[in-house]
């Protein structure tokens, strides 16, 4: 099935034992498409740096727990005493990488799958070892390098670029509850009296220009007016 991200905004988040705060953002790898990081506002539960949860934590967006949160599977202390991201900076590989070794997961930018080796976060316990070090191999590093991560957030609002015209904006992402992989795009054709909204695949993005706050596609104005409708086909699923 697919989920909304605005739908997955303001989410509740629980650890074992207990609330960790909401979701405020998505990450998402623009090579791939697909979501890496869910932002999390603790509240005043801690402070410091972004609180991020990557999909290895939660497994499926739709198992959720009887108060409708998404389940992590780790504890609040866990959690607080993971590396803290900086606010002002995009995130590096250096910093996933001391992300994924202090969680012990599989690091995605390795293999050809969607995560790395597979394609889905793998949904496991807390382990000791680090991945990619074992009999002594270091995890291969990218000098920090650019992870192409992008905030949802931020990207929701840019201008659709046909080929020929502008067309539209960028309402809305609908994402794969299993894999977290971004199947389609949400877009705005209408005028501000008459909304209509249509649903594009990521396969017909060219490019993103975070310099003119666009979106490229390989689509004429009218085959992008032309796509499939996009209406609401689930309800609100968190409280």
């Amino acid at each position: 099935m697919l989920r909304s991200i605005n739908q997955i905004h303001g989410a509740k988040l629980g650890a074992v034992d207990g609330e960790i705060g909401r979701v405020k953002d998505v990450y998402f790898d623009d090579l791939k498409w697909v979501v890496r990081y869910l932002v999390t506002d603790t509240g005043a539960w801690m402070t410091g740096g972004l609180v991020l949860i990557a999909p290895h934590a939660i497994g499926a967006i739709g198992e959720l727990c009887d108060e409708q949160m998404l389940l992590v599977n780790r504890t609040r202390n866990q959690i607080k005493s993971c590396p803290p991201a900086d606010a002002h900076k995009p995130l590096s590989r250096q910093y996933e990488e001391e992300y994924y070794r202090y969680y012990g997961w599989p690091v995605y930018w390795q293999g050809d799958g969607l995560w790395g080796m597979s394609d889905f976060p793998i949904l496991s316990q807390r382990s000791e070892s680090v991945p990619g070090e074992r009999g002594g191999r270091a995890i291969m590093r990218a000098n920090d390098g650019d992870a192409h991560l992008r905030s949802a957030r931020v990207v929701t609002g840019y201008g659709i670029q046909a080929t020929d015209k502008l067309v539209g904006h960028l309402s809305d992402f609908l994402v794969d509850d299993k894999t977290w992989a971004i199947r389609h795009l949400v877009v705005d054709v209408g005028s501000w009296f008459a909304r209509q909204k249509v649903q594009i695949s990521t396969a017909e993005i060219e490019r993103i220009s975070w310099d003119q706050s666009k979106v490229f596609v390989h689509l004429t104005r009218e085959e992008v007016k032309g796509a499939p409708a996009y209406e609401v086909f689930e309800p609100r699923i968190f409280a």
